[in-house]
């Protein structure tokens, strides 16, 4: 029933309704830094992200993303912060639409072996130098109304 709706919206507006993942905003409680990491296909600098999960709420599946890609163990933000949109390519050569919706994760400890440890990068970043770095403009918007780092006194 959904599928056939999804397909009759689809018609009526003349493109897919957008597929939803969810994404793990990494922050730095302390220092305020955002953590990002490389895409595994292009090492574009990416927030951990992935599709909703069955038996767990949408912001526990960006926890679990996290973990996969980033080694983060933290505190997510039930309440998302944000959504974007951009177009996840696809291996038969062309591109769907995704909404992702971003949750606040607060790290508490990055683990060095983690599931995706000799796939990625990853690097903390002040929110502006964060923006600059990500493609999708939803997400650059969203790192944007992040305050900014706190200094530390010399």
């Amino acid at each position: 029933m959904i599928v056939a709706f999804r397909e009759k919206l689809a018609r009526l507006i003349g493109r897919r309704p957008p597929d939803m993942q969810v994404a793990a905003l990494c922050l730095n409680g302390t220092t305020g830094e955002v953590l990002l990491v490389t895409s595994r296909g292009t090492g574009r600098w990416i927030v951990p992200k992935g599709w909703p999960m069955a038996g767990r709420t949408l912001a526990d599946a960006a926890r679990q993303e996290a973990w996969e890609e980033a080694g983060v163990k933290g505190r997510v933000g039930e309440a998302e912060i944000g959504r974007y949109h951009y177009d996840k390519d696809q291996d038969r050569g062309f591109a769907i639409p995704v909404e992702v919706r971003v949750f606040p994760l607060y790290v508490d400890e990055l683990k060095q072996n983690f599931p995706e440890a000799h796939e990625r990068i990853r690097r903390w970043f002040a929110p502006e130098d964060a923006a600059r770095l990500v493609a999708e403009t939803g997400l650059k918007q969203i790192l944007h109304r992040l305050p900014a780092p706190r200094q530390h006194p010399a």
